[in-house]
C-alpha cells in the first residue's frame, strides 16, 4: 500500500517575499551587473512565476534601484558599522581600509561603477545612488568626529575630510574593471594616507599590523574570514 503526502505550502509574508526578491535581485547586481536584473530574471532565480515580481514592483526600474541600495546597504555596515564593538574611531578607521582594499572589495567597486554610469539615464537609481553617497559621507563623518572627540583625530571639519577620503576611494576602485592589482604599494594605500594627512596621524599609523587587520575579532562576525593554516 502506498501512500502520498501532499507538500504544505508556505505562503511568505509580503514583507518576507518582498525581502527575499530584492536579496535575490542583490545577487545578481552584485555577479552579474545591474544591467541583469530584469523580472523574468528575478522570477527564474527564486523559482517563481514573473507576474509575482511584477506584483512587487511594477517597474524594473524600481527593483533595480532597490537592489543596488540592499547591496550597497550592506556594504557600509560591512565596512562601518554603526555601532563597533570597539569603541576606538581609530582602530575603526583602520579596520575600514583594510576592507577597502584587495580582490574581496571588487565586485562592490564594479557595483558603484555599474550604477553611477547607469545613473546617467535612469532617474530612480540616480536618486538612490545619491542617498546611499550621502549615507556614506554621513557614516564616515560620524567616525571621524567621534574620534576628534576622543582626541584621536585633529580636523575642523569631519564631513569634508570625509569627502576628501571617499574620492580617493572612489578613484582607485576605478581598477576594479581591469584588475589592476599589481600597483606600487604606495598607490594601494594612497586613501590611508589621505586620511593620515587630513586627519593629523602620523605615517603608517593607518595600516600598522594588528590595528589595521580587518578580522580583528572585536568587530562584527561578517569581517573577511581567516584561511586555516595549511597541514603538513
Amino acid at each position: 500500500m502506498t501512500s502520498s503526502v501532499q507538500r504544505k505550502r508556505v505562503r511568505k509574508s509580503p514583507e518576507d517575499r518582498r525581502a527575499e526578491i530584492v536579496g535575490a535581485a542583490a545577487e545578481v547586481a552584485l555577479t552579474e551587473g545591474l544591467e541583469c536584473i530584469t523580472l523574468r530574471r528575478i522570477a527564474d532565480q527564486l523559482d517563481v512565476r514573473p507576474g509575482l515580481i511584477s506584483h512587487y514592483f511594477p517597474a524594473v526600474e524600481d527593483l533595480v534601484a532597490e537592489a543596488f541600495g540592499s547591496a550597497a546597504t550592506a556594504e557600509l555596515e560591512a565596512l562601518l558599522p554603526a555601532d563597533p564593538r570597539d569603541g576606538s574611531p581609530l582602530r575603526h578607521l583602520a579596520r575600514f581600509f583594510a576592507r577597502t582594499t584587495g580582490p574581496s572589495y571588487d565586485d562592490v567597486s564594479r557595483l558603484w561603477l555599474n550604477a553611477r554610469h547607469l545613473s546617467r539615464y535612469r532617474p530612480v537609481l540616480r536618486d538612490r545612488v545619491l542617498d546611499q553617497e550621502a549615507d556614506w559621507r554621513g557614516r564616515l563623518g560620524d567616525v571621524i568626529a567621534a574620534g576628534v572627540e576622543q582626541g584621536e583625530f585633529r580636523t575642523d571639519d569631519p564631513v569634508l575630510t570625509a569627502v576628501h577620503i571617499l574620492v580617493v576611494i572612489d578613484g582607485l576602485a576605478v581598477h576594479a574593471n581591469t584588475g589592476l592589482r599589481k600597483d606600487p604599494y604606495a598607490a594601494t594605500r594612497l586613501a590611508a594616507a589621505t586620511a593620515e594627512r587630513e586627519l593629523g596621524l602620523t605615517d603608517g599609523t593607518l595600516t600598522s599590523p594588528g590595528l589595521a587587520d580587518p578580522t580583528d575579532p572585536t568587530d562584527p562576525a561578517d569581517a573577511p574570514e581567516t584561511p586555516a593554516p595549511e597541514q603538513p
